[in-house]
């Protein structure tokens, strides 16, 4: 089975906000309340209520100022950390490739958020029990799953928003960036394809991604390595270690015990 991808041209973005209306929309996710913080973005960050938002950066070049939008959620890492910490498999790799979450299964512990080095996950917490569940991009596993493509793609106005068998949209996202850098976009560049094992959410850049506020080398995080592969097989080990000698213990004494009452 091919594995699909998603490609977000940042030139062709107008910034028209569809795909994070479109994700709202599908989702029934509620709209929340904003106010003017000096820039045209809103909400202010990803959260429980929005899981697709477009950032928006003004950048001084050679050309001037250059306006870039860039449409953020989740990326779906190949290397995912996020699904290495879940202890209840809330989130996991779809055969498609991408990150599914089912939020039934999430016990609201926040390894997630914490292990993500692109600080997506968020945590929605119910007031009166304190029990909180994980929330994310899933790039819309329902529609994906049944052939089709995901909400943001279908609504977006410019084609900004490709969407996939991954290969193609590798070739497609790095033919475009050779194309920029051919008019005059030294540092276009095809951001994910090799990322992390490579990411599900790919994006074309015309410059550097710090310039975005992209991560340039995002890793895996070592401590979160460490605990799933060394810490946490060591933890298990130790557990049935405990258990196998509880009971050598139980038998050892009910030995003793057994031939105790025979000599009385």
């Amino acid at each position: 089975m091919a594995t699909v991808a998603m490609l977000v041209d940042t030139t062709l973005c107008t910034g028209c906000r569809g795909c994070q209306v479109a994700c709202k929309q599908w989702w029934d996710l509620p709209g929340e309340p904003t106010r003017n913080r000096g820039s045209y973005e809103n909400p202010p960050n990803l959260s429980p209520k929005t899981w697709t938002r477009v950032r928006f950066h003004e950048i001084e070049a050679e050309r001037g100022l250059q306006w870039f939008q860039v449409a953020w959620g989740c990326l779906h890492c190949t290397e995912a950390a996020c699904v290495d910490v879940c202890p209840t498999r809330a989130l996991k790799h779809n055969a498609l490739g991408f990150v599914s979450l089912e939020e039934e299964l999430c016990n609201g512990c926040g390894y997630c958020a914490t292990a993500c080095p692109f600080d997506i996950p968020r945590l929605e917490r119910n007031a009166l029990t304190g029990r909180g569940k994980a929330t994310k991009c899933n790039f819309c596993q329902d529609r994906v799953t049944q052939g089709l493509i995901p909400a943001c793609a279908k609504t977006c106005p410019p084609g900004a928003i490709r969407f996939g068998e991954r290969q193609k949209m590798v070739a497609l996202g790095s033919a475009r960036a050779e194309s920029l850098r051919g008019n005059g976009f030294q540092e276009a560049n095809l951001y994910g394809a090799d990322i992390l094992g490579g990411l599900g959410r790919m994006y074309v850049l015309a410059m550097r991604p710090v310039a975005y506020g992209i991560p340039e080398r995002p890793t895996y995080p070592v401590l979160m390595r460490l605990w799933q592969h060394i810490a946490r097989p060591l933890g298990q080990v130790a557990i049935i270690a405990t258990l196998v000698g509880l009971c050598a213990n139980w038998i050892a004494t009910w030995r003793l015990r057994s031939k105790t009452r025979e000599e009385a």
